[in-house]
């Protein structure tokens, strides 16, 4: 049957429009590959690579894991709360167990600080003080985390712990001693004591007299968002280089 005209135009135009379409895309390749480019630096910048949140774990026990606390009331998520209230972009992953001691802090780091974390706050000790543990005891973990951490390049703020008066002044002078020896060794920003600002206040305490309530939470994330802060910055500055 022989093919009609309409259809011969018709093809005339379907190819008409194809070879049309070839040309814009030939037109548009070198716009697509300077914006590409582009994209590609933008991506690369160290800027924007500061931008995204900086993602933190809270690596404790108890004091940390907000023992007999809401979750959105212990001291990981009161603290990013803060930050977040300052402009900070950061998150704050709640590493706490309770009942942890620096043994314990050591056997399961590797699992509890994932990759790709930005910085850790390491509140560990308090239940080795409890006990009377040698602090010996303590301070040798305590260098074997960070010396992990420091394998990974992963900064840490080191949040410190006095021992209990009834403890006697020998042990004292050996377990308080634990924490700045250790952020000097290492270079570390160091909150000297966690508990700062709610011992001996029983109105921050729950009734074990021995954990904070939710107003002792506050009350410590106020006064270590400072430290904090600084230690964020010191983070921001790396990334940027």
């Amino acid at each position: 049957m022989r093919r009609t005209a309409p259809r011969r135009i018709g093809l005339r135009r379907d190819m008409g429009d194809a070879l049309r379409l070839r040309h814009d895309r030939r037109r548009r390749f070198p716009i697509l590959v300077l914006f590409a480019a582009l994209m590609s630096l933008i991506v690369s910048s160290p800027t924007l690579a500061a931008s995204r949140p900086i993602k933190l774990v809270a690596f404790g026990d108890s004091l940390t894991a907000g023992y007999r606390l809401p979750a959105d009331a212990a001291f990981p998520a009161v603290l990013e709360r803060m930050l977040k209230a300052k402009g900070r972009d950061v998150s704050i992953a709640n590493a706490g167990v309770s009942g942890d001691t620096t043994t314990g802090g050591l056997d399961r780091l590797d699992w509890s600080v994932p990759d790709g974390t930005d910085g850790v706050i390491l509140e560990l000790g308090a239940n080795d003080m409890l006990r009377g543990t040698d602090p010996a005891i303590a301070r040798r973990n305590l260098t074997a985390m960070l010396d992990q951490l420091k394998a990974r390049g992963i900064p840490v703020l080191i949040a410190g712990m006095q021992a209990a008066p009834n403890l006697g002044p020998d042990y004292r002078a050996k377990f308080d001693a634990i924490f700045p020896d250790l952020a000097k060794r290492y270079g570390l920003i160091l909150y000297p004591f966690f508990l700062e600002g709610i011992i001996g206040d029983a109105g921050q305490h729950l009734d074990d007299g021995l954990h904070p309530n939710t107003k002792g939470v506050e009350t410590i994330a106020a006064r270590m968002l400072p430290t904090v802060e600084r230690f964020l910055d010191t983070l921001r500055t790396k990334a940027e280089r």
